[in-house]
């Protein structure tokens, strides 16, 4: 923006006083507003782009998977990130799109909650959307997350929001859509939910260029197991 308005300056005739003042206070204003769009995650600038986290609940078992692509602009920074995991001993899984700092920050509240509110995963839910919502610090953070039990599931926002999807898939991220729409498509037809998530994930990368084949799966068993990491 900045670079756009310098040009036009150049191709003008000299000014003077009052007109001069006038144009370069435009500029620096249109310099400023060009640097907050940068460092502000506007969707002009390229920022930390992409990935995509999956939920899947059949026949007692319940699966989270996500890839492990993390990009830059159209730059891939790396390839096997680990987006998914385990918390409160092993018997919650979770996933998180987003900022990798500010998932972390979230996770750990999360457990805090988990830890006043044991075997209560809902409230636990409730209470951190509740903080992300109101808190001056929490508020700023950036991210979405999905955590899950061996019961229930669900999708948190930094917009106060705790969903519970309607069906047992959710997902989240650049590939969401793609992996929700293929994990539906194949849900009545396959038995095992992990095959679901990894099919459907495949399809996702085939589709979203923030998203790849480097998965990382984390299991919950309905009968107590420990959770497993494939």
């Amino acid at each position: 923006m900045a670079r756009g308005c310098l040009l036009l300056l150049i191709s003008q005739p000299p000014l003077r006083g009052a007109d001069k003042n006038a144009t370069w206070q435009g500029i620096r204003f249109s310099m400023e507003m060009g640097l907050n769009a940068e460092t502000s995650g506007a969707p002009n600038f390229p920022g930390w782009r992409g990935t995509t986290i999956l939920a899947v609940r059949k026949n007692g078992k319940t699966i989270i998977a996500g890839d492990g692509q993390v990009s830059i602009g159209q730059t891939i920074m790396k390839g096997n990130a680990h987006k998914v995991r385990a918390l409160s001993g092993g018997q919650v899984i979770a996933g998180f799109a987003g900022s990798t700092a500010d998932a972390l920050a979230l996770f750990e509240r999360l457990e805090s909650k988990l830890e006043q509110y044991p075997d209560q995963l809902a409230r636990a839910c409730v209470e951190l959307a509740k903080d992300w919502r109101t808190d001056r610090y929490l508020r700023r953070l950036e991210a979405m997350i999905i955590v899950a039990d061996r019961a229930r599931f669900f999708v948190l926002t930094g917009a106060g929001d705790v969903l519970e999807p309607e069906h047992n898939v959710a997902a989240i991220g650049s590939g969401g859509n793609y992996a929700l729409a293929a994990a539906r498509a194949l849900y009545d037809d396959q038995d095992d939910a992990e095959i679901i998530a990894r099919r459907a994930m495949d399809i996702a990368a085939d589709i979203c260029v923030y998203t790849n084949r480097s998965l990382t799966v984390e299991i919950l068993h309905k009968d107590g197991d420990a959770p497993k990491t494939a």
